[in-house]
């Protein structure tokens, strides 16, 4: 039997904006970073990679927990995988900005940036699925 959590209500559209502007703050600045920054283009790639799978495992991981949570079954293979997979991308940040030869300032940069965006990643994805499962109870409702 699956059992369903009921959110009280959605998020306003001006949280759901700020959500997205941080979104869009936080990949732009640390691709802005990338692209004025005085590294060899095997570097810019090397971050611009992490800041890619960040994203995507943010993502994953906030889907995988929402799924879990609404009863939706998750193999503990693919829950590791996704909680590894954001912890491994912290990790190699870490790693590839403890080595630079960047100022600390830059390396401070990078990593807020980095963490900015990932965090806006998992609202901005809890948003889009809190308002389609809105959708989908408000049409269920009309039936």
């Amino acid at each position: 039997m699956k059992t369903s959590i009921q959110f009280p209500q959605s998020s306003s559209g001006a949280y759901v904006g700020a959500t997205f502007a941080c979104l869009g703050l936080g990949t732009a600045g640390f691709l802005l970073g990338l692209w004025n920054a005085e590294m060899q283009l095997n570097e810019k790639g090397y971050y611009f990679t992490l800041l890619a799978f960040g994203l995507f495992a943010a993502v994953s991981l906030q889907k995988c927990v929402r799924d879990k949570l609404e009863g939706i079954p998750v193999s503990g293979a693919y829950y590791g995988i996704c909680y590894g997979a954001v912890g491994l991308s912290l990790l190699l940040l870490a790693t590839g900005l403890w080595n630079a030869t960047l100022l600390l300032s830059e390396k401070g940069y990078y990593a807020m940036s980095f963490v900015l965006a990932l965090y806006a990643a998992v609202t901005v994805q809890k948003n889009v699925r809190d308002k389609k499962g809105q959708g989908a109870n408000e049409s269920s409702a009309l039936e």
